[in-house]
């Protein structure tokens, strides 16, 4: 029987990339219109536009899916975002799925977030619901560059099932070098003036094409210049990176797309609040 699976927090469609030819997605939730927008865009589907913090358990019962595949909000379990954990209004949407959960457990369930997520009450909250739904589980931390990619986004992925998780040791591969992630054509738009750089540059994380390594990417990477991703350096100066190249980076497809409404400031916002489909389907991978 085909998986089925439901995409909350679906974004950018980055677990749908990841669950191609394990199952089926047959439905996606995001409250962002923007968001829902490029996923339409690369799959034609829009996803439902639903506040999940109110979701009612008869909505997803309803949808029929035996597995949940969800990138909750990372704010409340970073430093960035204050680490506030629970008291967070941007944790509301986990604590009512897990309400739902413990009431109509999936017979999959796989969870990717920040690896602060695992000191939280909230990562323990997660794990006495799949207890009580009787899933057995386990926590992988996952970074691209052990997939190859020149790119740090170490993330915590929670995985459970009703029929146990593999005991598999994750990749260790060598990233390989930016050069061939980087768009045939530059952007020239995209280069720093002197007097950002001037203001900014001790600060900055600089690459070159030969660098085998990239910062992770945030969703303000089109508005900070220090902590927000790398940079990178060339004949000609110093730029950003592209959201098509991000996106390589990333590990979406050469055929993922952007619809041309969607400004460079959300295309960074979005991109920097995916996630990697390589990385996320290697952990869906580990489900028996």
């Amino acid at each position: 029987m085909e998986n089925k699976a439901i995409e909350f927090f679906s974004g950018i469609g980055g677990w749908r990339y990841a669950f191609a030819g394990l199952g089926s997605v047959i439905s996606a939730v995001d409250i962002s219109e923007v968001a829902n927008s490029v996923y339409a865009m690369n799959f034609g589907v829009i996803p439902k536009v639903r506040e999940l913090a109110t979701i009612r358990a008869d909505e997803i019962k309803e949808i029929g899916s035996d597995s949940w595949l969800l990138s909750p909000p990372c704010q409340p379990y970073c430093r960035m975002g204050n680490s506030r954990d629970l008291a967070d209004p941007r944790s509301a949407a986990l604590v009512n799925l897990m309400k739902i959960l413990k009431q109509f457990p999936p017979k999959r369930f796989v969870m990717e977030n920040v690896e602060g997520f695992l000191e939280s009450n909230a990562f323990n909250l997660v794990g006495e619901h799949l207890e009580i739904a009787g899933l057995k589980w386990r926590t992988f931390c996952l970074c691209p560059s052990q997939f190859g990619f020149p790119n740090r986004r170490r993330r915590v992925f929670v995985i459970a099932s009703d029929e146990g998780i593999r005991n598999s040791l994750p990749p260790s591969s060598e990233p390989v070098a930016i050069s061939s992630f980087l768009d045939e054509a530059e952007d020239k738009g995209l280069y720093l003036s002197v007097n950002i750089l001037a203001k900014h540059k001790a600060g900055m994380d600089i690459v070159t094409k030969k660098s085998n390594r990239t910062a992770c990417f945030i969703g303000g990477y089109g508005s900070r210049f220090v902590g927000s991703g790398s940079f990178l350096e060339t004949s000609k100066g110093i730029r950003r990176f592209s959201p098509s190249e991000i996106s390589r980076l990333l590990g979406f497809p050469a055929s993922f797309r952007f619809p041309f409404h969607v400004s460079l400031a959300n295309r960074y916002k979005l991109l920097g609040n995916s996630l990697n489909p390589v990385v996320a389907k290697w952990a869906l991978g580990q489900l028996n």
